[in-house]
Parts: C-alpha cells; structure tokens; sequence
C-alpha cells in the first residue's frame, strides 16, 4: 500500500531538516545536563537559554516569562491549575470563563478544578466558529478569576479576537489565559502588545519536535503565586522540576527562527492549496459545506462537510489521505468532535466531515494527489 497524502499537519508537523540538524550533536557529543556546573553543563545551559531568547523573541515577550514544560497540555494545565488553585485553597471564590470549542488539554483541567470548587462557564461559538468577545463580557461577574480562550481553534482554523478579550478582563482584573498551541506560523504574534496573562504554546506545531513546550506568565500573572505541578528541584523558577530536554529546546529555538522567517510564504503557498481544495470539493460535492467563518480562519486548517448517501464514514472513503474527522486526541478517545456539536453541526453529518491542515512541506504534487482522492467521491 502507498504511503497517504500528509494532511495532517494541525495534529502535528514533522521535524524540519534544519531543526534536526540543530538538535544532532546535543543528543551525542554534548550530553551534559544543565544542572550541572562543570564546563558542558554550563554550555547546555547556555543552549537553553538561547533557545528561551528564540522562543520569546517568535512571541514577542520577556525571554524571563517563558517557562519550559513537556508541550502545551502540561502548559495549560498549569496555567489553570497553578494559577486557580492557590485561591480555592484560600476559600476565595473562583469563577472561570472559557469556551466550548477549547481543546481538552484546557476542558479536562477546567473540569479537575471544578471538582475542586470553581465555578466553570463555557461561552458557546458563533456558528461560524468563533468566540464573540461581547459574549465573554456578559459572562464577567465581581468574582471572575480567569478567563481561557484559544487563539486558533485546532478543529475549524477559526481566529479569535484575543487582544480584545484580553482587554475586556485587564479592564476588569482578570486574568486571561490563551492556548495559542496552534498559532505560531499561522497568526502574526507579538506578546508585547496583548493583554495576556498566561499564553501555552509547543514546538510540534510548528515543525520542531514532540515534548517541547512552554508557560509564558507576563503582565497581571506575573509575580502571582503559581503551584507547581510537578515537584522536585525547582528547575525553571520553581515553576516546573525536571532535567530540561537539552536537544528539543535547541531544536524549537531553531524552528522559532524558520517560522519567523518563512511565515509568509508558507501562508501565501498554503493559501493557494486550501483554495484548491475547496474548489475541487466543490465540484465533487455541490452541497459541500465549509465548517468555520472562511473570513476569520487561517488557512492551514479546512474542516470539510461533504454530504453523501454512503454509510460509511468519510475519512475511511479517502485511504489516501491521512487526515482526521476532528481533534486526534479526540479520535483516540472514540469520542464525537464537541466542536462540531457547538457550532450546530448535525450528528448525522459528522461521519461525512473531515479536517485537512496542511503545512510547510505540502506540495503541489501532494494537492495534485489529494484533488484526485476526493474525485473518487463521485
């Protein structure tokens, strides 16, 4: 059998060859560990520190707010819980405000601290797939602690408006939280001129490796007290214990650089294959429909309804194709796209609904191939 058309890349993009060159000699002839004081050591440390300098310098933030972690679910998750857990401890009341079209690595936490005595209200999409900041206003109440919002949904592609959430809860003390895991590379991003608190972002989105990630504390969450998830020697202010991963680091501090440099043409090239796409879709299927506001989505993302009298999913009708019904994390679960049910999506249409993401190493050759899948459909 063929290998698939990779489109896939919204669940994760493959290491870039320059990335990997990067990385090479820190997994063999530089082992050292950073906590060590001896000559290597202090080189690993000056490698890290490199690669936080490449990471906030693609955000646009203090180099001494970013706080590595293992990838953007253990970010979220200590965002949320490090940052609420202090209060609920003291007795204070705890509100949170986040949206139904979060991924689970922010619902699951946000579930953990209700079991724990906080207050959850989940803002419902537009139809288009995007969090109206008005509807997040409505929701602020005196006892408002947090409010999570994603920036790019994983699902749709859909661009929320962050900046002017983040001002809605700075005019009123609250903290804001932002998943941006998939917004590198696809939004233009400058941390210095946003109202966030608290922004969780990895490297396997943006063609570095699995197993990087980090924390961004800044503006009114800097100074707060944050409980550690993990306990052990204090690495990363305190924030996070664990022998840094030396190699992944210096690798995403190179894809930092390559994202920054390349964003758009990768954008404009993307664009291009997406518009394709779509028109192909189109021909095959007339009653296509495009799940997320086309004037508010990145164009990396496309999430595809294709109507069809066959019973059989439309993801297994395209071998050819590896691409996914919704989140992956989600479809190792067996579970339904909570996405789709919030925008209004019937059930019975999910099976005939598809996410193809394309990335950097995607071709005209591989448009070319998937256009060809999706004619099969007729």
């Amino acid at each position: 059998m063929s290998t698939p058309i990779y489109l896939d890349y919204a669940a994760s993009t493959p290491v870039d060859p320059r990335v990997l060159d990067a990385m090479l000699p820190w997994f063999t002839d530089r082992p050292a560990n950073t906590a060590s004081q001896h000559g290597p050591g202090v080189q690993a440390t000056e490698a890290v520190e490199q690669a936080r300098n490449q990471v906030a310098d693609m955000l646009g933030c203090d180099a001494a707010a970013v706080c590595f972690v293992s990838g953007a679910t253990e970010s979220c998750n200590l965002a949320l819980k490090g940052l609420m857990r202090p209060r609920l401890r003291r007795g204070e009341p705890v509100h949170i405000i986040s949206t139904a079209i979060e991924h689970a690595a922010v619902l699951e936490p946000l579930r953990r601290l209700e079991r724990e005595g906080a207050e959850i209200d989940l803002v419902p999409p537009t139809p288009g797939g995007c969090i109206d900041p008005a509807a997040v206003e409505r929701r602020l109440r005196e006892d408002t602690a947090l409010v999570s919002v994603m920036w790019v949904n994983n699902e749709l592609g859909t661009v929320n408006d962050v900046g002017a959430i983040g001002s809605l809860c700075r005019d009123r003390g609250v903290l804001m939280h932002c998943d941006a895991s998939q917004a590198p590379g696809k939004v233009a991003i400058d941390l210095s001129t946003l109202p966030l608190d608290a922004v969780s972002v990895c490297a396997h989105k943006m063609y570095g490796p699995k197993g990087a990630g980090a924390l961004v504390l800044q503006g009114r969450a800097e100074g707060r007290p944050v409980e550690p998830l993990l306990e052990g020697d204090g690495h990363e202010q305190g924030l996070r214990s664990g022998t840094l991963d030396v190699p992944a680091l210096v690798g995403w501090g190179a894809a930092c650089d390559l994202v920054q440099e390349e964003f758009e043409a990768d954008r404009d090239r993307i664009a291009t294959f997406r518009d394709r796409l779509i028109q192909v879709a189109k021909e095959v299927v007339p009653s296509m429909r495009v799940n997320g506001d086309p004037s508010q989505c990145v164009p990396h993302i496309l999430n595809l309804t294709l109507p069809s009298p066959s019973p059989d999913a439309l993801i297994d009708r395209l071998p050819g194709i590896a691409c996914t019904g919704g989140a992956a994390c989600a479809s190792l679960r067996n579970a339904g796209s909570h996405v789709l049910t919030a925008i209004g999506v019937d059930t019975s249409a999910v099976p005939h609904t598809i996410r193809l993401s394309l990335g950097r190493p995607t071709t005209e050759a591989d448009i070319a191939a998937a256009t060809a899948h999706l004619q099969t459909l007729n």
